[in-house]
C-alpha cells in the first residue's frame, strides 16, 4: 500500500492530468488520517477474514472446490469474483442505500482526486467492505493466498485509478474494455449525477459493462471533482467534520433517487 502510493505520487507529479492547484501535502495528511482509522477497523475484521478463508478451504466449500480447474485458473477466478463482491457490488450498494451512502460520500467529498484519494474512506465503511469481501471468500472458497493476491491487485488498482495521471486516450479506451483505467474512474468522481452513479469497478471494467453502469467522457480534464452536497472546503477539508458526516442531517445529491425524500428520514 505504501509502495503504491509512493510510486504513483511520483508519476502523477511528472505526468499530471490536472496541474496541482492545491496543498498536496496537507491534502495527503487529511486523507492519511482517514486511512489510518479505516485500516484499524479493517484489521479488527482480519481474524474473521482469515477464519472464513480457512473454513471454506478445510470444508471444501466454494466454486473452486466444486469445479475442477487448474490452479492458475482458480486464482484468476478468485481475483475476478472477489473484485465483484469486494469492490463492484459493495460500491454499487453503497450508492443505492441511503444509510451506506452517508458513509461512502466521505470518499466522494474529495475535490482534488489523486493517489491518496483511493484510501480516503470513513472508518465505518471498512465494516461494509470487509463483510462483502468475506461473502466473496465464501462463494469462491478462496484460500488465504488467493485473498492476499486479490488484495494486492486491488491496492495497486486503487492507486492507479485515483492517481492524478494522464494516459494516452486511445490506450485508456482500449484498456477500459477489461480493466478500470484512470479516465474511467475519474468519471465516477464528477460532482453531479448521472456520472456519480457509474463506473463502480476497481480492477475489472467488465462488471460495469456487463451491468450497464459504464460511462466515459471525451475529455477527463472537464470533470469537476467532489459531491454537490459538500463542496464547501470547511466540510471536506476538516477531518473532524468528515468523521461526523454520516451522523449529520442528510442532504441528498441533486438528481439522485433520494432527492425527493425527506432529509430527516
Amino acid at each position: 500500500m505504501v509502495g503504491g502510493i509512493f510510486i504513483f505520487w511520483i508519476i502523477e507529479g511528472v505526468f499530471p492530468l490536472f496541474e496541482i492547484g492545491y496543498q498536496k501535502v496537507r491534502h495527503a495528511l487529511i486523507n492519511g488520517v482517514l486511512t489510518l482509522f479505516f485500516v484499524i477497523i479493517g484489521l479488527g475484521f482480519a481474524g474473521i477474514l482469515l477464519w472464513s478463508s480457512e473454513w471454506v478451504s478445510t470444508q471444501e466449500i466454494g466454486l473452486i472446490h466444486w469445479i475442477t480447474m487448474p490452479v492458475w485458473l482458480q486464482a484468476v477466478l478468485a481475483v475476478l469474483l472477489l473484485d465483484f463482491f469486494g469492490a463492484y457490488l459493495v460500491h454499487w450498494v453503497e450508492h443505492k442505500f441511503k444509510f451506506l451512502w452517508k458513509f461512502h460520500l466521505v470518499h466522494h467529498s474529495d475535490t482534488h482526486v489523486d493517489v491518496t484519494t483511493g484510501l480516503r474512506h470513513h472508518p465505518g465503511e471498512a465494516v461494509f467492505r470487509m463483510l462483502f469481501t468475506i461473502l466473496g471468500v465464501i462463494v469462491v472458497g478462496a484460500p488465504i493466498w488467493m485473498v492476499f493476491l486479490y488484495q494486492t491487485c486491488s491496492a495497486f488498482f486503487t492507486h492507479f485509478n485515483h492517481a492524478n495521471i494522464r494516459l494516452p486516450l486511445k490506450m485508456d479506451r482500449r484498456l477500459s474494455w477489461v480493466l478500470v483505467t484512470p479516465n474511467m474512474h475519474k468519471v465516477h468522481h464528477h460532482f453531479t449525477q448521472p456520472y456519480t452513479d457509474t463506473n463502480y469497478g476497481n480492477i475489472f471494467a467488465i462488471w460495469d459493462r456487463l451491468f450497464g453502469t459504464f460511462a466515459q467522457v471525451d475529455d477527463a480534464t472537464k470533470l469537476v471533482y467532489g459531491i454537490d452536497t459538500h463542496m464547501d472546503s470547511k466540510e471536506h477539508e476538516d477531518v473532524i467534520n468528515l468523521l461526523k458526516i454520516p451522523f449529520q442531517p442528510y442532504r441528498p445529491p441533486i438528481g439522485s433517487k433520494f432527492s425527493e425524500t425527506k432529509t430527516n428520514e
